[in-house]
């Protein structure tokens, strides 16, 4: 990987670490524009302070935007979401994985 192309990720995945970042995406995934409070009850836990933020940092990215109806995504925010797509179907395998590993393993009966 090139030095740009490094440089590009890092600031991508420091935009996306931000706390809440991934849940305001995840709450405009389905193309509906929503007003702050609707989001902020959607995100569930964040302050608006922190929504503030988040909004903020994500429509400097061109993640985000807003209009008349709310906060949405743009097209680019779109695109990242697509490339995203297969990390609800990963959580779930990995969830599974993560409950096999804590649930102990019952002997089987004595013969």
């Amino acid at each position: 990987m090139s030095t740009k192309e490094t440089a590009a990720i890092n600031q991508l995945l420091a935009l996306l670490e931000a706390r809440y970042a991934m849940r305001v995406l995840w709450a405009l995934r389905d193309g509906h524009a929503q007003t702050f409070r609707l989001l902020q009850d959607s995100v569930g836990g964040i302050t608006p302070n922190t929504l503030n933020t988040r909004i903020k940092e994500l429509r400097e990215a061109g993640i985000v935007s807003h209009g008349s109806e709310g906060y949405c995504l743009t097209l680019t925010g779109q695109d990242l979401l697509k490339r995203l797509s297969d990390l609800q179907a990963f959580a779930a395998r990995w969830q599974v994985g993560q409950v096999r590993k804590t649930t102990p393993a019952v002997a089987p009966p004595p013969r």
